[in-house]
């Protein structure tokens, strides 16, 4: 794996023209990763640096290949999931954003990890009735527990 530098922003870009000229080209480039909390960097995997450096050659926003190559176990953590509900705590405030409720403002009652779920109570409703919806159907909007 090698990294490639790259202005911020333009990660996405860079990593979509490096593949048309692998592509175009025949270069042993086998996977590209644009982690997003990665900022201003892309991951190449190539049997050699040279390759990547061909590769980047004339690509705008491209700066330059970082000298030695990353191990996987280095980025290994970019490539597992992060569960959905991560962030959300009980007594957060969010935003349901899909589903019959969208735009719904709730509370959070319960965060189930294991099937990355969360039980909220809507505001609005006349009734407090708590629904399960999915962690990534909702946004935090407040994190800390607001008082009643």
């Amino acid at each position: 794996m090698y990294v490639v530098k790259t202005t911020a922003n333009q990660e996405r870009a860079v990593a979509n023209l490096v593949a048309q000229i692998a592509r175009k080209d025949k270069l042993d480039i086998r996977a590209i990763l644009v982690p997003d909390v990665l900022k201003g960097y892309v991951l190449v995997e190539a049997s050699a640096p040279e390759i990547v450096e061909q590769a980047i050659q004339g690509v705008p926003h491209a700066r330059s290949v970082i000298k030695g190559a990353s191990s996987f176990a280095e980025i290994e953590h970019f490539l597992t999931p992060k569960p959905a509900v991560v962030g959300i705590s009980e007594g957060a405030i969010v935003e349901l954003i899909s589903g019959p409720f969208k735009g719904e403002m709730a509370r959070v009652k319960r965060v189930d990890s294991a099937k990355e779920e969360i039980t909220v109570e809507l505001f609005e409703a006349m009734v407090p009735i708590p629904i399960t919806v999915r962690g990534d159907h909702v946004r935090v909007l407040s994190k800390e527990e607001a008082q009643r």
